[in-house]
């Protein structure tokens, strides 16, 4: 069965994340609702997709040389993000969309505070 995921694709320097939404529970154990959450400025959530990077132009490229093997004018930076990385981003980045009834949030990769990655492949979540 195909994933609505695998039709969409993340450009650019932008994540595709899944928020951690619902409720919270304090240091003293009092449970915090989703809208009392909303407040927060930093939000979490796991990575599900990564763009390919920040557009840089090739070095290599020249059209000078019609003889020379074809080369693409620009490359990309790899993100540090990562497909099952956990994120704590900046809020008000954050573009909400609604795919396939899951709700989903875009996001520049500059809006990412901190992640998260498992220490083992095998400790790591399967979004494939």
């Amino acid at each position: 069965m195909i994933s609505p995921l695998d039709s969409l694709h993340v450009v650019g320097d932008r994540v595709l994340v899944e928020p951690d939404r619902g409720e919270a529970r304090t240091q003293s154990g009092l449970i915090l609702p989703a809208g009392v959450r909303a407040k927060d400025a930093v939000e979490g959530g796991r990575v599900r997709k990564v763009g390919p990077g920040h557009l840089i132009p090739n070095p290599d490229y020249t059209d000078a040389e019609p003889w020379a093997p074809e080369r693409d004018a620009v490359r990309y930076l790899p993100l540090q993000a990562r497909v099952g990385d956990y994120a704590l981003f900046l809020k008000k980045e954050a573009i909400e969309i609604d795919l396939a009834g899951t709700t989903y949030l875009i996001l520049p990769h500059g809006a990412i505070l901190a992640l998260q990655r498992p220490t083992h492949p095998e400790d790591a979540p399967d979004f494939a």
